[in-house]
């Protein structure tokens, strides 16, 4: 029966996020596989670190091209932004914490790309002059990638239910980010 790498890659980041020490027997049984499984697949912790990192650039990546940034304004930009990554919100959130383990250069140019494109939104959003200008978009890009991967563990936990992830995340970021037109 062939394994379903995704599935492996979702779940060791599940256990990953809640408990940085959780073992390769750990994530093996959270997957529904043997250790030795585990181990053709990935040759050690390492290597499962370095398969999520790429793993969760590719996922990133293809949620911020079917988000489609550069169509209407930043806000229903970012709207379809959340929307498409949620399903990667849970490898999101351990990457964005445990992302200094293993850098290497493919992966740090990966991660810039992604960083330049969400960057990108939030400056034109500025432009437009929809997003406040005292934050920086830099700034926006990292606030929204902790809402995401806070998102991920508050449903991992049964303290958000999934069906009110997008709305609760794209509704606080954007009633954060929001220019004021009072002066």
């Amino acid at each position: 029966m062939p394994v379903d790498r995704e599935h492996v890659l979702t779940e060791a980041a599940a256990l990953l996020t809640r408990r940085a020490t959780t073992s390769m027997d750990e994530i093996a049984r959270a997957a529904g596989i043997s250790r030795a499984t585990l181990h053709r697949h990935f040759a050690g912790r390492d290597a499962l670190i370095r398969a999520l990192e790429e793993h969760g650039i590719e996922r990133f990546a293809r949620a911020i091209d079917a988000a489609r940034l550069d169509e209407g304004d930043a806000a229903g930009a970012l709207r379809r932004l959340v929307h498409e990554a949620e399903p990667v919100a849970g490898v999101l959130a351990f990457l964005f914490t445990e992302n200094q383990l293993f850098e290497n250069e493919p992966v740090n140019a990966g991660w810039a790309q992604l960083d330049a494109r969400l960057t990108a939104l939030f400056r034109r959003g500025q432009e437009e002059g929809t997003f406040r200008v005292d934050l920086s978009a830099i700034w926006l890009t990292e606030a929204f990638y902790g809402l995401l991967g806070a998102g991920a563990w508050a449903v991992h936990e049964g303290r958000v239910a999934r069906n009110d992830l997008d709305h609760s995340i794209a509704e606080l970021l954007l009633g954060g980010i929001r220019r004021s037109m009072e002066k």
